[in-house]
């Protein structure tokens, strides 16, 4: 699935909106520690949800903010627009992780950089 034909990147976008607060909040924050939040933030929205109560969440003052947000999007968007469903949601988590990977072989904060002119 190409960005051009996929039908939640508006998620995808309220996430990077998130991410991109957080990155200019957090100045020590990585791309490195931006997927730590990311991934916990995958475990935290299915625990919004009623699911994967016997997996471990992480989260430190940092990264706190990112799992945050992510799970504040899920709730306001699975299930209630576009037939959003959970598994979709983490689907669109692991394109912005892999987007984050990608882009943090250009620096440590390389994926900000990229983000920042395209976020509002």
């Amino acid at each position: 699935m190409s960005l051009s034909d996929d039908p939640h990147i508006d998620v995808c976008q309220d996430i990077e909106t998130g991410l991109k607060a957080e990155y200019e909040r957090h100045p020590t924050l990585t791309d490195t520690m931006c997927i730590f939040g990311l991934e916990n933030a995958k475990v935290a929205a299915k625990q919004a949800f009623g699911f994967a109560r016997n997996e471990k969440l992480a989260r430190t003052p940092v990264t706190g903010g990112i799992v945050d947000w992510c799970v504040h999007v899920a709730t306001e968007r699975v299930d209630r627009i576009n037939a959003l469903t959970l598994r979709e949601f983490n689907a669109r988590l692991d394109k912005i992780i892999r987007s984050v990977r990608r882009h943090s072989k250009d620096g440590p904060r390389a994926y900000y950089e990229f983000i920042r002119h395209y976020v509002p």
